[in-house]
């Protein structure tokens, strides 16, 4: 029994993560996305402004989207103690990031006008829907599964970048900042360790819709990339 106890311990013990095999699933792609143009533009401060405007008028439509894949997360989460960091983050969401986009705008001369007759993307329509389908129909373990690579993916960038971020336009530095130091770091780590263990907790099945929804939320994370420079 001791053996079979060790071997058992082990086993576990030598176990990936969940969240690791799903990023190795992601092969290249995860890695042309996190160190894609856009992001070391960005941070150099050298980004054309049309493109960064073209990006933040669609990435500030699916915000709504993703406060309710939040939302449905914290509500579907297994207890209290899993809920409040959750609840924690959806603040900093819908409080300092929402301001940004509003002096953003302004600062880069994009009126709501302009917003609202600019058509929604493809890569924005697809985020929308894929964080409803999942907030409505999916299991913890999806819903999960989007929300960790909308922000593991961005904390890599923004790690990548933070030390060398010119600090001359906070157009270009606050939205690396918002998605780097020890806050971030620690919501990407709740979320990360949430997905680690529902993989322990659902079947294979579970664990193959959770892959499912990590493969079209990092799809969507490089076309949102590509599509800034269309």
């Amino acid at each position: 029994n001791d053996a079979l106890c060790n071997r058992q311990f082990h086993r576990t013990m030598a176990s990936p993560r969940f969240t690791d095999t799903l990023r190795e699933a992601a092969g290249e792609q995860w890695d042309r996305v996190i160190t894609h143009k856009f992001t070391k533009e960005l941070a150099a401060g050298t980004i054309d402004r049309n493109v960064l405007k073209k990006y933040l008028i669609q990435d500030y439509r699916f915000l709504d989207a993703f406060v309710i894949l939040l939302a449905s997360m914290v509500a579907h989460a297994r207890n209290l103690e899993d809920r409040i960091p959750g609840c924690q983050f959806l603040a900093i969401i819908t409080g300092k990031e929402n301001t940004y986009f509003e002096r953003a705008f302004e600062k880069l001369d994009c009126s709501a006008e302009e917003r609202d007759e600019t058509p929604f993307a493809a890569c924005a329509t697809g985020f929308i829907n894929l964080m409803k389908t999942v907030a409505k129909e999916g299991t913890l373990g999806e819903m999960l599964s989007v929300l960790v690579v909308c922000e593991w993916s961005y904390l890599s960038w923004g790690e990548i970048v933070l030390e060398s971020t010119n600090r001359d336009d906070f157009v270009t530095f606050e939205w690396v900042d918002l998605h780097s130091g020890p806050f971030f770091v620690d919501v990407v780590n709740y979320l990360r360790s949430l997905l680690d263990k529902e993989g322990e907790l659902i079947d294979e099945a579970g664990r193959r819709a959770c892959k499912e929804r990590f493969l079209q939320a990092i799809q969507l994370e490089e076309d949102f990339f590509d599509f800034a420079y269309e």
